[in-house]
């Protein structure tokens, strides 16, 4: 049997994931040119961990759990992977790119 994370636990992953939603809001507002997204994604990844380590509590999971997690995460890398070299390799198109 795994240990439960406390209510305590619950309420400071659900502030943090609260404050950092309300911090990807503000930073959107600054101009920061192409670092705009490399921000957002970073603190969407660190949004995501903790849903998943806390919420989902794969943290205190067996070991098969923690694999398939990771084999789903390896999955969507893959997946974003052939996205990004589909439009990098789209030169034929008008004025070189889509957007």
């Amino acid at each position: 049997m795994h240990q439960v994370p406390s209510v305590r636990t619950y309420v400071l992953v659900w502030l943090t994931l609260t404050i950092m939603t309300i911090v990807t809001y503000y930073v959107s507002k600054i101009e920061m040119g192409e670092w705009n997204i490399v921000v957002a994604l970073l603190i969407a990844f660190f949004k995501m961990m903790l849903v998943v380590l806390i919420f989902m509590n794969v943290k205190a999971e067996s070991p098969l759990t923690k694999l398939f997690a990771a084999a789903g995460f390896f999955w969507l890398i893959l997946l974003l992977g052939q996205v990004a070299i589909d439009y990098i390799s789209r030169t034929w198109m008008p004025e070189g790119k889509m957007w």
